[in-house]
């Protein structure tokens, strides 16, 4: 078993939360990556509706190929949300891929308006990165497509976590591969994403985090080369612990191995506390994170404890 130095306060005192979210307020929707079913966004912006005002432009709904619009509409888009005085918070529509493309655009400049909450995930990975490289709190859950999949009691931790000063309730995983307890800010995303924003001006300090992974549709050699290249690039000698998330539909067809257990072999050579299985992700349930705020992940015990709250 290893043990982590515990957290330092001062390591997630760099991450500024946002003001919490109140019923009623209005809140952006915004379309950084793909295009996106109507019917799933549609009932998406009803369930959030019921709680806020949500808005968006009508070039939402235009498509560029595999995107949600050309980079230019895209950006516009958030950006204009951003600086919006009067919007509160900013709901994505969907991942897939294009909110990296953005990166090139948005790396010399800082986010523009003051801290709001931004909610995503998958590709959306990207835009967080950019956040926490200013400085910023955001929150890693659904996005607009995926919410209506989602049990009650997910959709309603989201809510609670945007609107809330207290921290959020704590997660338990599933398996411990190395023992341990971390402390830290809580940093990452999607596997895939967060490996092709390495050494950019986008990539936040991992100095002293819990670093969380999840990824969909990669099989165990593509973990393995993702993961490798983190290592290569020193994240594992910065980080203090790790949390992973589901890794869905990532087996080799007809492998005598799984995904599971080349994670597991990869976690063991880092030495660091680590436990998977957390319900945060692509799969049947995708709880919300905060990412920013400060955590203790003990790996031991399965479990993962927010001790600071996602909003101010």
């Amino acid at each position: 078993m290893s043990l982590a130095v515990p957290g330092d306060p001062r390591l997630s005192a760099r991450f500024q939360p946002p003001p919490a979210l109140h019923r009623g307020d209005r809140v952006a929707v915004v379309a950084p990556a793909s295009g996106f079913d109507r019917a799933s966004f549609d009932a998406g912006l009803t369930l959030i509706g019921e709680r806020y005002r949500p808005s968006h432009g009508p070039g939402l709904f235009e498509r560029h190929r595999y995107l949600a619009g050309d980079d230019a509409r895209r950006l516009a888009e958030l950006t204009a949300a951003l600086a919006d005085p009067q919007v509160r918070g900013l709901f994505c529509a969907r991942g897939g891929y294009g909110a990296t493309r953005l990166l090139r655009h948005l790396a010399a400049q800082p986010p523009p308006g003051p801290p709001k909450p931004l909610v995503g995930f998958s590709d959306i990975t990207a835009l967080h990165l950019w956040l926490q490289a200013h400085g910023r709190v955001s929150i890693h859950g659904p996005v607009l497509t995926q919410l209506p999949r989602l049990a009650e009691a997910t959709r309603l931790r989201l809510f609670d976590l945007l609107e809330s000063d207290a921290p959020a309730p704590a997660l338990r995983g599933s398996d411990c591969y190395v023992g341990g307890v971390a402390e830290g800010p809580l940093l990452g995303g999607n596997l895939s994403v967060l490996s092709r924003v390495l050494a950019t001006r986008c990539m936040p300090d991992l100095e002293g985090a819990v670093l969380l992974l999840e990824d969909q549709g990669e099989r165990p050699y593509r973990l393995d080369r993702m993961w490798t290249h983190l290592e290569l690039a020193g994240v594992f000698a910065r980080v203090r612990g790790i949390v992973l998330g589901t890794f869905t539909a990532c087996e080799e067809p007809g492998a005598a191995y799984s995904s599971t257990e080349v994670l597991r072999e990869l976690a063991q050579a880092t030495g660091l506390p680590c436990a998977a299985g957390f319900p945060i992700g692509h799969g049947t349930v995708n709880e919300p994170v905060p990412l920013g705020v400060r955590v203790r992940l003990d790996a031991d015990a399965v479990s993962l404890t927010f001790l600071e709250s996602a909003t101010a």
